[in-house]
């Protein structure tokens, strides 16, 4: 699907269309014998804005929605400081994953994280929904999917900049990555973390796509 010369000419209805038939595609899944699915994913529709988190949590699996639980809330409670509350989010950005399904806990606490086979198998969705959208901002959400899109080792190196992502298709949008917002995790509720957040959140709130998005829902195609 990424590589596909269609993404490039299709006009929006066309990509919708496909952005449908990869959907279907995805609930029907089950590849990772070690994954718990159903599959999630967000509401089907053509945005300028692709958010990518890592993987759904138990509570997403049995709502079949995205960041529906505790990361959620604060990843909402995020954007929505910036001028987009979980409501609308829903309705306009495209609120990818690295994977579909629920990796299962860890038996030392906490989810497990995919494997390497298991991120690659899942891989084809979300690149699919990439191609399909062209978007001009890209926004991932903790370490694993901003591993997907940039080389990195820590944090603090990524998050409170902007980075140019170019797609080995030829197109090129804008990236800023976020921390996980885990209620686990710490590193945004202490410095630098705390401090490189805001950055990171008034960057994209002063994005060219998000800012129409905002202000206008028409972008948004469904």
């Amino acid at each position: 699907m990424s590589s596909s010369p269609f993404a490039a000419d299709a006009t929006p209805a066309e990509r919708l269309a496909a952005l449908t038939r990869l959907h279907q595609e995805l609930e029907g899944c089950r590849r990772c014998p070690a994954m718990f699915g159903p599959s999630v994913h967000s509401a089907t529709l053509i945005s300028p804005v692709m958010l990518v988190g890592q993987a759904p949590g138990t509570r997403e699996i049995e709502q079949g929605l995205p960041f529906c639980w505790t990361a959620g809330k604060t990843l909402f409670r995020w954007l929505g400081s910036i001028g987009m509350d979980e409501p609308v989010c829903r309705e306009r950005l495209l609120i990818s994953a690295v994977c579909r399904c629920f990796p299962g806990k860890n038996p030392k606490g906490g989810d497990r994280v995919p494997d390497g086979e298991e991120i690659a198998r899942c891989a084809e969705w979300w690149r699919g929904e990439l191609a399909l959208l062209r978007p001009r901002l890209i926004i991932p959400v903790g370490k694993l999917a901003i591993a997907q899109l940039m080389d990195f080792k820590r944090l603090n190196e990524v998050v409170g900049q902007q980075w140019r992502y170019r797609d080995p298709a030829g197109w090129e949008a804008d990236m800023i990555p976020l921390p996980h917002s885990s209620g686990a995790s710490t590193w945004f509720k202490m410095e630098p973390g705390k401090t490189l957040l805001a950055e990171a959140l008034a960057l994209i709130e002063a994005h060219p796509a998000w800012r129409a998005l905002r202000a206008d829902h028409s972008l948004v195609v469904k």
